[in-house]
Parts: C-alpha cells; sequence; structure tokens
C-alpha cells in the first residue's frame, strides 16, 4: 500500500480535539504552503485564508457554528473566505503577478487577461460568488493532504451561519464571504470516531469505465 493511501485511511474528521497540543510554527508553515500551493482555475486564488489563533474571537465563533467543540478545542481554526464579486482590478493585479512571476511583459499577457475577464465577468454575482466558492474546496484538499502526511488532523466543516461569521470577522466589507471552515490540531483519545473504520463505497459501486 502507498504511503499516501495509508494517510488517507489514517485521517477521519476529529470531532474532539486534545485543546493541550499546538501545532508548531513549522507544521503550520507547511500547511499554508500547501494551500498556497493549491490548484486554481486560472491560478488565480479568488479568496483569503483566514487563521483564527485568537481565543475570544473563537469563544464568539463557536455559538454560530453550531456550539462544535472544534471550534475551541483545535490548535487553529482556519476560515476560507471566498470573494463575492470580482472586478477588473483583482483580475489585473493577477496578471501583474504573472508578468513579475515568469518575468513576461504584461502587454504579452493582454490576450489571455481579456479572456479571463470575458469568461469571469461577463458571470451574473451571484454566480461569481458560487464559483470562488468552490475553489475554496480544490484549496482544502491541498491542507487534507499535507496535514494526514504531518499525521495533523483537519475537520472540514459546513456547519456553521456564514452570515454571522462574516459579522464577526468584518469579512462582507472586504468583498468577502465564509465560505468553508477547517480546524486542525491533534485528536483526542476519547474520540471514539478514531477507532471505527472507515466506511466508504466499494470501487465496485464508485467507479465506472465508459
Amino acid at each position: 500500500m502507498s504511503k499516501f493511501i495509508e494517510q488517507q485511511n489514517w485521517r477521519y474528521a476529529t470531532k474532539k480535539f486534545d485543546a493541550s497540543k499546538k501545532i508548531s510554527e513549522s507544521d503550520l508553515e507547511i500547511l499554508k504552503e500547501a494551500i498556497r500551493l493549491s490548484t486554481s482555475s486560472y491560478g488565480l486564488q479568488p479568496y483569503k485564508v483566514l487563521i483564527i489563533d485568537n481565543a475570544e474571537i473563537r469563544e464568539q465563533l463557536k455559538p454560530v457554528s453550531w456550539n462544535q467543540s472544534q471550534i475551541t478545542d483545535a490548535s487553529h481554526l482556519i476560515v476560507f473566505a471566498n470573494y463575492t464579486k470580482l472586478d477588473e482590478t483583482i483580475l489585473d493585479e493577477y496578471i501583474k503577478r504573472i508578468s513579475t512571476t515568469r518575468e513576461i511583459p504584461e502587454e504579452n499577457l493582454k490576450g489571455y487577461g481579456d479572456f479571463m475577464k470575458d469568461k469571469i465577468l461577463g458571470l451574473p454575482t451571484d454566480k461569481q460568488s458560487i464559483w470562488t466558492s468552490k475553489q475554496t474546496y480544490l484549496a482544502l484538499g491541498n491542507l487534507l493532504n499535507a496535514a494526514a502526511e504531518l499525521q495533523i488532523d483537519v475537520t472540514p466543516m459546513e456547519g456553521f451561519e456564514p452570515s454571522k461569521y462574516n459579522e464577526i470577522l468584518n469579512l462582507t466589507e472586504q468583498n468577502l464571504n465564509a465560505s468553508l471552515v477547517a480546524t486542525i490540531g491533534y485528536r483526542h483519545e476519547e474520540d471514539s470516531n478514531q477507532y471505527v473504520k472507515k466506511v466508504r463505497k466499494s470501487k465496485e459501486e464508485l467507479f465506472e469505465t465508459i
């Protein structure tokens, strides 16, 4: 069995974290870099990633996260916040980033920039928000895989009130929306979920070759 598959069998959605254990700064930097390097449509990364370490803010977020203990007990709380509306400024900044990183004159990227603007800015605002929100799940995938390699637990969470997160974290004013939450840390020995077998469809049920 490959190391990667072993890690995927090891990981699970942790329900009870050991609040006494903190992720080291070096490991946290690896997880941040994994998120940063994640795949994204056009490479645009139309979101921000908030790492909530402040205990007081996390206490405020807990009631609007269905009072789930992971919010306050995990080592860190990560909020993926998607841009709700994209404009030319955001896309132009990305073109400049390509130009600087790859040492390509901006004028040589005009065709690509115009194509991207046509496809993205042509979408209604609600569809833009749905699209940018989906991008956060790609970043979550990298976080899950990198954390499993480090034997750090991650719990992806949709059980929260985005509008309340937006209010507490002042996201709306920044053209952002809380799309997805992930708690990271170390499982508590009392979390019974770690001792049961992972339940998934069989390959025969899941895959179809056409």
